[in-house]
């Protein structure tokens, strides 16, 4: 029965992704194949799930100097906080939404400000999933020392399976709640790689279905029961990705004055030494002032980044519309958790107050920050 409907439900994503341009496969970032931790654990993703990944290209003259300024400056992923010790989270009831309850025992490693950690947050908040939290030093990265995938977040479930890739973690968590009978696992079978190339004609895997919840025609209905729900879903998690992220770090460090003050946070906020802290404040923040006016080339973005920033927010809630509170209707959605969960590591920093200030993302971002009983 599950590999009938694994079967049935991959058929109508091959035929989405020959048919609708926004399941192509563009992606021009190096990804990784299913890995193996030592003992009986499985593990599944790509290399998306890390900001540092996504956003750190530079050239190998200049890759060594601002590579290790960034690290030591603590990164774009730890810019509001650097914790190197455990920390326990147990996510609050919830009185809203269907109760998803789970014993599922749950522990991500992330960093805490990294968008696509924040995502997997927003989603494990949101369904009421008691998590651990275990934070990764960015530099050191002792904490994942244990896995041949050096990238976060990191979802373990149950201490022996692995999942990479904050959308297949997502994706799958979403598959499993809703259809019980299956284990994680079996899940993550729905998951296949795919051997593709990228536009720099490099090998790379993918997975083409990250973005859908694999569940039967019955349970399809009651999760999207207005048409084109699915699709819209699909649409806006993959414009999160392939997009909003990209605006984050050229409008967080798109000043010195703005790049300063973020790794003023992270000294006053981190363990730092004394010269740690004068070096990961002043020569960080030089680093990633500079990457970001790389990046604001790469991703072809407007001299004023902000700019974009407003109009992709202001796009984001045109088209849920006046009449929902959320894109997914009276409960948000995947892509609603989604956006949420990138734009929240903003907070705290002039980026952030501009967007409020700006467009029209206010009174919908304060009825997530409800749903999710999001904590700074």
């Amino acid at each position: 029965m599950m590999a009938a409907s694994c079967a049935k439900t991959l058929g109508k994503v091959a035929r989405l992704v020959l048919d609708t341009p926004i399941n192509r496969i563009t992606k021009t970032d190096p990804l990784i194949t299913r890995i193996h931790l030592r003992g009986q654990v499985r593990a599944y993703g790509n290399s998306r799930a890390g900001f540092k990944s996504r956003f750190l290209h530079i050239s190998p003259i200049r890759g060594r100097v601002l590579g290790g300024a960034f690290l030591l400056g603590g990164g774009f992923g730890l810019y509001q906080t650097i914790k190197l010790t455990f920390q326990h989270h147990l996510a609050e009831e919830k009185a809203k939404g269907p109760e998803l309850g789970t014993d599922l025992k749950l522990t991500l490693y992330q960093y805490k400000t990294c968008p696509f950690c924040s995502k997997v947050r927003a989603f494990l908040d949101y369904h009421g999933l008691p998590y651990e939290i275990v934070e990764v030093n960015p530099v050191m990265r002792q904490e994942i020392k244990w896995s041949t995938y050096r990238k976060v977040p990191i979802l373990m479930v149950d201490r022996t399976v692995q999942i990479n890739d904050s959308s297949v973690i997502i994706s799958a968590l979403k598959t499993y709640l809703i259809t019980k009978q299956r284990t994680v696992s079996e899940v993550l079978d729905c998951y296949p790689e795919i051997k593709a190339k990228n536009d720099r004609g490099k090998d790379v895997i993918e997975f083409g279905n990250k973005y859908w919840v694999m569940v039967n025609n019955e349970d399809a209905d009651g999760l999207y029961p207005e048409k084109d729900s699915r699709k819209e879903e699909i649409k806006w998690r993959k414009w999160v990705d392939e997009w909003l992220v990209h605006l984050i770090s050229p409008n967080v460090y798109r000043t010195p004055t703005e790049a300063l003050a973020s790794f003023d946070y992270i000294v006053r906020e981190g363990k730092f030494g004394t010269f740690e802290g004068f070096f990961a404040k002043y020569f960080g923040a030089a680093a990633m002032w500079i990457i970001s006016k790389r990046l604001k080339s790469r991703h072809n973005l407007q001299n004023d980044v902000r700019q974009d920033l407003y109009k992709a927010v202001n796009d984001w809630v045109a088209a849920i519309g006046k009449n929902k509170r959320f894109m997914g209707g009276d409960e948000p959605n995947l892509a609603d958790l989604a956006v949420f969960g990138v734009l929240r590591v903003m907070e705290g920093l002039q980026a952030f107050d501009d967007m409020m200030d700006h467009t029209k993302v206010k009174n919908w971002y304060r009825r997530m920050e409800k749903v999710t009983q999001h904590v700074s």
